[in-house]
């Protein structure tokens, strides 16, 4: 299984609403900056996070994106569903009648990879990922 940068960017995005929205709405512009992401390339992924109600868009000279809910109340899983339509590492799981099914044989292998990912997933929000970098990095040699 492999995220698309269009996932990687998405979880970002939500990660700087979490991080730097606490006070209100946060500004396309200045995560751009902060992530280095093209404006435009945000855009889209603003308006699909937008589209699912994750986030809420405020209009004016205060404007800005902010989190629809507090940061715990997202899971990486949600996330990246939204942004890539699924998780699955092979169509068959998501379709079964597709016509190039895969060998049935090995089915339960793609389930319990797609079981095992989701619930990896489904385990991190994105308040643990806030908590876990506020611990810093401490490395022993």
């Amino acid at each position: 299984m492999r995220i698309s940068t269009k996932g990687r960017y998405a979880l970002c995005v939500m990660l700087d609403l979490a991080q730097n929205g606490t006070d209100g709405c946060v500004a396309l512009k200045d995560i751009a900056e902060r992530q280095n992401i093209s404006k435009k390339y945000l855009e889209q992924i603003m308006a699909l996070l937008n589209r699912q109600d994750v986030i809420k868009t405020v209009r004016g000279a205060q404007g800005g994106y902010k989190l629809a809910r507090t940061p715990d109340r997202y899971t990486v899983a949600e996330i990246l569903k939204l942004a890539e339509g699924s998780l699955a590492p092979i169509d068959e799981l998501d379709d079964p009648s597709a016509p190039q099914a895969a060998d049935w044989q090995l089915m339960y292998v793609w389930q319990g990879l797609y079981s095992a990912i989701t619930d990896y997933l489904e385990g991190i929000t994105l308040q643990d990922i806030l908590d876990h970098n506020a611990q810093g990095f401490d490395y022993i040699i």
